[in-house]
């Protein structure tokens, strides 16, 4: 699974910034295919992903402000991000997890894209 995000810049606090992530090889295989977030000094954190099973999550710190869509294909992903604040700056990352040898989501099985800085000015 190849996965590149794109659209990240700068934006000031309360804007608008769409990214989207372009997913190629066994996108259709994977157990979850979201959007995760690195600020620094912080721990990577999953701010929006989809399931296999059909459902669609999404971090505290984001609800009602951020949301994922994808394509029909499924080729593309994006993150829709209303109401910035600057704690939401950091890398953005796509990413996806597929499942081991039980079929269960397994970390061994993590992609993860090149990042896309945002960064939100107050």
């Amino acid at each position: 699974v190849q996965l590149q995000a794109s659209g990240g810049g700068l934006v000031q606090a309360g804007g608008p910034l769409r990214l989207s992530c372009a997913a190629s090889g066994r996108t259709f295989s994977m157990n979850v295919m979201g959007w995760s977030r690195q600020a620094p000094g912080k721990q990577r954190e999953l701010v929006a992903y989809f399931t296999s099973g059909g459902s669609t999550n999404y971090a505290d710190s984001v609800k009602g402000r951020f949301t994922i869509s994808r394509d029909n294909a499924g080729n593309t992903m994006y993150l829709q991000m209303n109401s910035l604040k600057s704690e939401d700056t950091a890398v953005y990352y796509c990413y996806a997890r597929g499942p081991g040898p039980f079929g269960v989501p397994d970390p061994n099985f993590d992609y993860w894209g090149q990042g896309t800085q945002v960064t939100v000015s107050s």
